[in-house]
């Protein structure tokens, strides 16, 4: 299954690295976030990306011109350099297609100019490119599949706790609940489309806007939700938060397989 990343917005807050490369190229650990999230996916055998360009598309285009198995393998060099073996299990292939789909487009309209590389789909997949998680996606497509709708996104508490209030016309507090503990459910960022998606985006549209009221109104959006682990990389503190998790070791969106890849043209 084909897997749409939009790779293409500013990453306003978040400026204190968007301002030299796009958001989705920001390190976690040794690697872009944009590398774990397509590594997510890899490791339930959906390795075929079309990634949406736009702000500093030629920095997404230099990671990948320039990506080397040896750098992300265990390997052993030889020849002073010219003769490289990669040690244990070889790299995942991946397909990766670069679209450069403007800087000002919003998200819709980045998936309107990258229709016709999934046109031939049934369904396909499609992610923010800036958040990580360990939502089971097998049984996410699974239950999609069953459902009939059109579009699926992961739907998940807000991470960062905050108080909620309940008060009357007076201003009287009759209730205070942790965000956390509520019903509060937001887009999570991760998303399943049949191809009829198109259907429902108009010029103009932003993707969660204007069609997402259609596939409401026709009953066709589902929301898998999720309260296991989901990090969206908003802020500095974001990618502190992911960037420790990283150092000890706890990295739960990778499965525990071989998370090295190779890019194939």
């Amino acid at each position: 299954m084909k897997v749409v990343l939009f790779c293409g917005g500013l990453g306003t807050r978040i400026r204190e690295y968007s301002e030299s490369i796009p958001k989705p190229m920001i390190p976690i650990g040794h690697q872009p976030i944009l590398w774990h999230v397509m590594q997510y996916y890899s490791q339930y055998g959906h390795r075929d990306f079309v990634l949406c360009l736009g702000y500093k598309a030629n920095v997404v285009k230099q990671y990948f011109l320039n990506y080397s198995q040896a750098a992300n393998s265990d390997c052993t060099i030889s020849q002073f350099g010219k003769k490289v073996e990669l040690l244990g299990e070889r790299p995942v292939d991946w397909s990766v297609s670069l679209v450069d789909t403007g800087i000002w487009r919003n998200i819709g309209q980045r998936l309107l100019a990258v229709r016709h590389l999934v046109q031939d789909e049934e369904m396909f997949l499609a992610n923010y490119s800036d958040g990580l998680t360990d939502a089971p996606l097998p049984d996410m497509i699974d239950r999609f599949k069953r459902s009939g709708m059109v579009g699926c996104f992961i739907a998940i508490h807000p991470p960062i706790t905050f108080h909620l209030a309940d008060f009357d016309d007076k201003g009287t507090v009759r209730r205070m609940s942790a965000s956390n503990d509520s019903e509060i459910w937001i887009n999570g960022g991760y998303f399943i489309f049949r191809k009829e998606i198109f259907d429902y985006i108009e010029e103009g549209d932003e993707l969660v806007v204007q069609p997402f009221k259609r596939l409401i109104a026709a009953g066709k959006l589902m929301a898998y939700r999720y309260e296991g682990f989901w990090r969206a990389m908003d802020t500095l503190r974001d990618r502190q938060v992911l960037e420790e998790m990283m150092e000890r070791g706890d990295t739960p969106w990778h499965s525990g397989t071989n998370v090295a890849a190779v890019v194939n043209g």
